[in-house]
């Protein structure tokens, strides 16, 4: 028999016995891999969905790059002629007829740049938008474990910055590329009509090119996991300074933040460096190659065009004008040199590009491993049923549970939730209360067990279903950006004004809007800054109220509050918890005392359960906590509601009102 607790370490996957739950856990974004890890099938492929809606255009693009390189080589294949017929033959007639010739081609050629660029901007840039719009579809999609492993700073440089250095940079360098592919055909063309034996030359010394390139390809891998670590650490400085100003003022912590982020920097500066100097060396190196081609090709172009033609039995071949026919003609040579100088310009600057395409390249590569990072979110948890209402309860069976896939958090928690009842879990803290609530609407997979709802496992349900179901109040709730109505929209996004009326009654919040400068539409800042502790709570109350989920969770909805504060946020909690399946986590044993099922949770364990008197009577763990918190009830009493701020003070700029004279 297999041990029901074998634990495969490569991706913490635990096979049970008799209740088993293959549980996989997000990945940390800052393991950067040194070696590029796809084939260019592997990235084409995976590059195929976002290219193929644009499929046509991309073809449409390409074909408008060949005439820009067919005529590259035409200007550089008319010197031939133009040597030969105006500066030897003297020919005046085909002298004004070329330049015209070329200025038309150039012309052409201009219209087809403009018409090119402007297609593949738009096939790139629609592209771009499309990478950025799947990875944050996937961030969104990650389970909450994915963001207790993974700091704000990595995050964003894996989603945001990386998604911009890939689009960006694969947009420039493929334009570019297009842009000179052709050329570079039509010119090599024109090289190998001209002179096979030069071009020979000319295009062996290029093969040299491989090994420089590979060279720094390798070394830019080996760097980049270093610097993406580096970023990462400035990007979570940026957060946490913006987060904790108040508390980097108060405790004057300004050196200390800045002499941190001095160091970051430096490091960032010191990996840069290195890339600068591990890289950079390519541009020059392509610089000699070209040059040696350049070298070649006139060393043994001279030999070419001061050498005569001889035939079969060694005479010296003479041409029409009884001159010797040269093995290369003077216009030739020129028409050569033109088309390979052409031809090896952006070849000579292929260093700094391709250091470019690389960074852009290894970017892409990181977000194809975001995209295909497992989630068990992924394809809405792959539940199939639908969960249209909850009619008995919802039951832990054996579950246990570790964040780590190594310290179990819960350990064979077993406990009911029927219908329509109030149960409060309380205890010491750290005991595993708030995870046992989080596991309900699946913020996290189980290791062990089973959580059902009217005897069906939660995994079968879709999450979209099952979360529809369920409204959570927490200690710290977070608000958005924006008005007061916005917030409270995000509730239900088709709530009527009679439902926010109602909402905000039912949360006590009605004489706290009409206090506000704009009502409903007062902007209240990024995390509702402007706002009271107690008002947020409120604002976060009337927003589960709209949505009217028949499963209520309050995680320690009032610990936070000044006494005051509590009695108008407890009033409201009442109106959210009425008719509906409630789950309460308390420190405060007052705001319990009346549920119809109290659990202490210890250490991850139910140690002990049922109502507030038969509790007392057992004379545990909860008659311990229930005799240290009410020891000073008396003396402490009731003194502190005078004392307390007005719960509805409003905390923004009163408007501004102009005088007028009265006659």
């Amino acid at each position: 028999m297999i041990n029901p607790r074998i634990r495969q370490y490569g991706d913490f996957l635990f096979i049970r016995d008799s209740m088993k739950k293959n549980k996989k856990t997000a990945d940390r974004l800052d393991v950067i891999p040194e070696v590029g890890s796809l084939t260019p099938m592997q990235g084409m492929k995976k590059f195929w969905p976002f290219l193929k809606p644009y499929f046509f255009w991309t073809v449409v693009g390409i074909l408008l790059t060949i005439p820009v390189g067919g005529l590259d080589a035409a200007v550089a294949s008319f010197l031939k002629p133009f040597m030969d017929n105006v500066m030897v033959e003297k020919d005046n007639e085909f002298a004004q007829i070329v330049p015209m010739i070329i200025v038309g081609f150039t012309l052409i050629q201009g219209i087809c740049i403009y018409s090119s660029n402007l297609v593949n901007s738009f096939v790139g840039n629609r592209i771009a938008t499309n990478i950025k719009l799947a990875l944050y579809k996937k961030l969104l999609v990650n389970d909450v474990s994915f963001f207790d492993k993974n700091t704000s700073g990595i995050i964003l440089l894996r989603f945001c910055n990386d998604a911009e250095a890939a689009t960006s940079g694969l947009i420039n360098n493929v334009k570019l590329f297009l842009s000179k592919f052709w050329s570079s055909v039509g010119l090599v063309c024109v090289l190998l009509y001209q002179s096979w034996a030069l071009s020979l030359i000319a295009l062996g010394v290029l093969f040299f090119l491989a090994v420089p390139m590979k060279i720094a390809r390798k070394k830019l891998m080996k760097l980049m996991s270093c610097n993406v670590k580096a970023i990462t650490k400035i990007n979570t400085t940026y957060v946490e300074t913006y987060s904790g100003i108040r508390i980097i003022k108060s405790f004057n912590l300004q050196n200390t933040m800045f002499n941190k982020f001095m160091g970051e920097v430096e490091e960032v500066f010191k990996f840069s460096m290195k890339i600068i100097r591990d890289t950079n060396w390519l541009s020059p190196a392509m610089h000699l190659v070209t040059s040696i081609g350049v070298a070649g090709v006139l060393y043994f172009g001279l030999y070419l065009i001061t050498t005569p033609c001889v035939d079969e039995f060694g005479n010296v071949v003479m041409g029409e004008n009884g001159k010797p026919v040269m093995m290369l003609t003077a216009g030739a040579f020129v028409a050569f040199l033109a088309a390979l100088i052409m031809l090896y310009t952006p070849i000579k600057s292929i260093g700094n590009n391709y250091i470019a395409l690389q960074q852009s390249l290894l970017a892409l590569e990181r977000i194809y491993e975001i995209l295909d990072g497992y989630s068990f979110e992924n394809n809405d948890g792959k539940g199939t049923k639908t969960l249209e209402k909850i009619e008995k309860d919802i039951t832990f069976k054996d579950v246990n549970f570790s964040y780590d896939g190594q310290r179990m958090v819960l350990k064979n928690v077993n406990l009911t939730v029927p219908v329509g009842s109030k149960v409060a879990l309380v205890g010491n803290s750290g005991g595993g209360k708030s995870t046992v609530c989080s596991l309900i609407p699946r913020l996290y997979e189980i290791d062990e067990g089973e959580i059902t709802i009217d005897g069906v496992d939660i995994d079968e349900y879709t999450l979209s279903s099952l979360r529809g179901k369920i409204s959570m109040v927490f200690q710290d709730n977070f608000l958005f950006d924006g008005s007061v109505r916005d917030n409270l929209m995000y509730g239900n996004a088709d709530a009527t004004d009679e439902e926010i009326d109602i909402a905000i009654k039912s949360a006590y919040l009605d004489e706290f809007v009409k206090k506000l400068p704009n009502g409903l539409d007062t902007l209240i800042g990024e995390r509702g800054l402007l706002l009271s502790g107690g008002q947020k709570q409120r604002l976060a109350i009337a927003r589960a109220i709209l949505k009217n989920s028949p499963v209520v969770i309050l995680d320690e909805a009032t610990s936070a509050l000044d006494n005051k504060s509590e009695k108008v946020v407890q009033r409201a909690l009442d109106k959210l918890m009425e008719g509906k399946t409630t789950i309460v986590i308390a420190h405060r044993l007052s705001t319990v005392m009346d549920a119809d099922k109290i659990l202490v949770i210890n250490d991850g364990e139910v140690v002990e359960q049922g109502t507030h008197d038969e509790l007392l009577a057992m004379n545990g763990a909860y008659s311990v906590l229930y005799n240290s918190q009410f020891s000073k009830a008396k003396e402490e009493g009731e003194n502190e509601d005078a004392e307390a701020e007005d719960v509805d003070a409003v905390h923004f700029a009163p408007p501004v009102v102009e005088e007028t004279e009265e006659e």
